[in-house]
């Protein structure tokens, strides 16, 4: 291989870094502001470690440039119109690959939302299917210790059973002094039956904004038994209604995740 050989190689191969990197740039910009979640763990590591690899056949192509001293004579000049209408269809084409990238980690993006929702639905399912005598149980709310600790010990028990089981909280209408409010029970209780101080509503309280509050007078006060799914920045969360017994309460699933759901 001859020098200019060598130059012709090394000029390629850096026009290819600087391409592969403005390509990566526009791909992490999409991504952090718009708060995508696309790729799966090992993945999206990897895609941010690749940068180090780009900048370094960046520097390869650049040293041996300047080790040959060597530069690029222009084109005969009677091939100068092949080239323009070839340079021009080569420019539309890597300009094309902008709103293609764009295309893709939308929809891996959306694809990652939409098996989020159809897992959460699932975990909503199996709790009253599969549980339906705690199923029945949690449906029987009164503000009573024994309510408490029990919702707290039936869903600490579907936790430790199921390692991806999100984070499940038992949404309930109630008052306060002669305020209408909801509350929220988890998993966790710090107690005991035989205390003598007993709980407290403010405690359990619930807050909303004003769009989950809207929702969540459709369901109690409206009759309402649609589900509510939202995602945003990598946080998931469901709202999945209960009804038994003219009883009803609120399932409320939120799980954060850090990376999408293609790739291995």
């Amino acid at each position: 291989m001859n020098a200019k050989q060598i130059v012709r190689l090394s000029n390629i191969i850096g026009i290819t870094s600087i391409l592969l990197l403005v390509y990566w740039v526009f791909t992490f910009i999409l991504i952090e502001v718009f708060g995508l979640k696309v790729f799966r763990e090992n993945m999206t590591e990897s895609f941010y470690l690749s940068v180090l690899g780009i900048l370094a056949l960046m520097a390869g192509s650049l040293i041996v440039n300047l080790m040959f001293n060597l530069t690029r004579i222009a084109e005969k000049h009677n091939l100068d119109a092949v080239n323009d209408k070839s340079n021009k269809f080569r420019i539309l084409t890597l300009v094309l690959i902008f709103p293609l990238i764009a295309i893709i980690l939308f929809g891996g993006d959306y694809l990652t939302s939409a098996k989020k929702e159809e897992r959460l639905i699932k975990s909503a399912e199996s709790i009253i299917a599969v549980n339906k005598m705690n199923s029945d149980k949690l449906v029987n709310y009164s503000f009573s210790e024994s309510y408490i600790k029990e919702t707290a010990d039936i869903l600490d028990i579907l936790s430790k059973t199921d390692k991806n089981f999100p984070n499940v909280t038992v949404i309930v209408k109630d008052s306060v002094k002669g305020s209408k409010v909801y509350l929220g029970f988890s998993d966790y209780y710090e107690g005991s039956l035989k205390d003598t101080i007993h709980p407290q509503k403010k405690r359990y309280i619930y807050q909303t904004t004003k769009e989950e509050r809207d929702y969540l007078n459709n369901v109690f006060e409206k009759e309402s038994n649609e589900l509510r799914y939202s995602s945003h920045n990598g946080y998931y969360e469901l709202f999945y209604p209960y009804k038994k017994n003219g009883k009803k309460i609120i399932l409320y699933f939120s799980e954060e995740q850090r990376y999408g759901k293609i790739g291995s």
